[in-house]
């Protein structure tokens, strides 16, 4: 069976011009789940490996990103406070293509519109691989942690609730 090619995104392409290795996965979308668990149990990988990119926006510093696990929920207040804000929330769903280029589902953390400060959740690095989204419903990204810390200048943190 011929395999169908898969269009590279920004996000491959920024790892690309990085040197970085990586793994394009795709995956059937499902319009009515676009949840992380969803995802993980289409890619048969454990939940905890299969992260989702979130943005906030802070009192002080603006828009930021955090990263967490596809079963975990970001903790504001942590958010808030390792990202210097008192406090912080989600920002609003139609606002999300405008600010980052990104539909919900789709989301990911390399090649936004603009650079913002990123959080990972600090069991990022128990693994040899992690998944992001590859810019788009139906691609992930999977790749060392290590190389997407710091291609993406995040932070290794502790931002959710637990």
């Amino acid at each position: 069976m011929k395999q169908e090619k898969i269009n590279k995104t920004n996000a491959a392409r920024l790892l690309d011009q990085a040197g970085i290795k990586y793994e394009l996965v795709p995956y059937i979308v499902d319009e009515n789940d676009l949840s992380a668990i969803h995802i993980a149990d289409q890619l048969n990988e454990p939940i905890e490996q299969v992260f989702k990119t979130l943005v906030l926006r802070g009192d002080k510093s603006g828009i930021f990103v955090c990263v967490v696990p596809g079963e975990e929920e970001v903790d504001l207040k942590k958010a808030a406070k390792v990202s210097g804000n008192k406090n912080c929330d989600l920002v609003a769903m139609k606002e999300l293509l405008g600010l980052t280029g990104y539909i919900r589902g789709g989301c990911s953390p390399l090649g936004m519109k603009k650079k913002y400060p990123t959080y990972i959740h600090e069991t990022c690095i128990l693994y040899d691989y992690i998944y992001v989204s590859g810019g788009v419903r139906g691609l992930q990204i999977k790749a060392d942690p290590n190389d997407l810390i710091k291609i993406c200048e995040m932070e290794v943190c502790e931002i959710t609730k637990s």
